[in-house]
């Protein structure tokens, strides 16, 4: 077989690979109910809700088409190579290189596309770290996975902000609470909820020596912009303390940070960021709103494995992942066996490999089950 034809025989496994994730048949009936809406002379009505039908109905049919399209493409050229002489798939593959070359691409942005069908993978993403097992090292641990993420949302030009953290007694945090703000954030960030295990020579033992340490790490979407939750002032209990680390004097001098607590539902959000009493009260409120939405959602277990997941104590047998800094080096997903040789390589921010290959683990899942 020649290289050309191997490479259509590529794209046409590719193709059919992609076509298997779709369900043609769910997409034309939304894209015929759309259409019927559309017709609707009530529809301009409200305008936010005519326009958010448009756009829906433009986007579905933009896709199928584009589907379509790919498939008719990479079904001629199959065709033709099948029925064509050595001298003439020469010619082909010289005029088509760089329309295969797209096709290709363009599989690959839809793949990608199709791992973001939450319901909330479009949304921003509230994250928690917090040393678990391991003392001094697992504090240090967590600043290393604070680190590690906010790098990677700076390599991803995301906006990241650390709303409120506590240092460790001796070394790195006790915890951390950070926003980050992006496309498909929490989508692409939802499967690292859970244990973060470490293992290296210990940094704080005078003897060097090999030591474990454990670090939980929690999702949730930011419901910020979507959230309508009514909270009693009743329910909450509210309190000031002066913030702790980087800041500036005027806010180590003042009882800037807030600490809010749902009596209700025993939630705690502490924000100390910013440099005002008010400031700080308004984004804890926001977050507690989200949490208590989160926490609503978790109640049906299906969204619950999808958000936020049970409860799990950060040490041994709860683990998501694994980094390796001694005798070798070495990341590895637990649940979907990828890993990667350059830890440092991870702990530096660059993390885009291993989200990608647990979101497609998940969804080859869900697809066979």
């Amino acid at each position: 077989m020649s290289e050309f034809k191997k490479i259509i025989s590529n794209l046409k496994k590719d193709i059919s690979e992609l076509n298997s994730l779709i369900d043609f048949k769910t997409l034309k009936i939304e894209i015929e109910e759309l259409e019927e809406k559309s017709q609707s002379p009530d529809i301009w009505n409200d305008r936010k809700v005519g326009t958010e039908l448009m756009t829906s109905l433009a986007s579905k049919k933009s896709f199928l088409d584009k589907i379509n399209y790919i498939n008719s493409s990479v079904e001629s050229y199959y065709q033709l190579v099948q029925d064509s002489t050595e001298d003439e798939i020469k010619v082909l593959e010289k005029d088509s290189i760089e329309e295969l070359k797209n096709i290709k691409d363009e599989i690959k942005i839809i793949e990608t596309d199709l791992q973001f069908s939450g319901e909330h993978d479009q949304y921003d993403v509230l994250m928690t770290i917090s040393g678990g097992a391991g003392g001094v090292d697992a504090q240090d641990w967590a600043s290393m996975l604070l680190r590690m993420y906010l790098r990677w949302a700076d390599k991803k030009n995301f906006k990241a902000e650390i709303l409120t953290s506590s240092p460790g007694e001796e070394a790195g945090i006790k915890s951390a609470l950070l926003r980050i703000t992006g496309e498909k954030v929490f989508g692409l960030l939802k499967g690292e909820k859970g244990v973060h295990r470490l293992v290296r020579l210990s940094p704080f033992n005078s003897a060097n020596l090999r030591h474990t340490s454990f670090a939980l790490v929690e999702v949730i979407p930011d419901f910020q912009k979507t959230v309508n939750v009514e909270v009693n002032n009743d329910d909450l209990k509210i309190e000031a303390f002066k913030a702790s680390g980087a800041g500036g004097q005027s806010v180590q001098k003042n009882s800037s940070a807030i600490r809010l607590t749902h009596k209700p539902s025993g939630i705690v959000v502490s924000v100390q960021n910013e440099r005002s009493q008010s400031q700080n009260k308004n984004i804890a409120l926001q977050i507690l709103k989200s949490r208590l939405i989160d926490l609503e959602n978790v109640k049906n277990k299906e969204k619950e494995n999808e958000l936020k997941g049970e409860f799990v104590s950060a040490e041994w047998g709860n683990q998501v992942r694994s980094y390796v800094l001694h005798p070798y080096t070495l990341v590895k997903d637990i649940r979907s066996g990828f890993e990667m040789p350059d830890a440092q390589r991870v702990l530096d921010g660059d993390l885009d490999q291993l989200l990608y290959e647990f979101l497609k683990f998940i969804n080859k899942s869900q697809n066979t089950n």
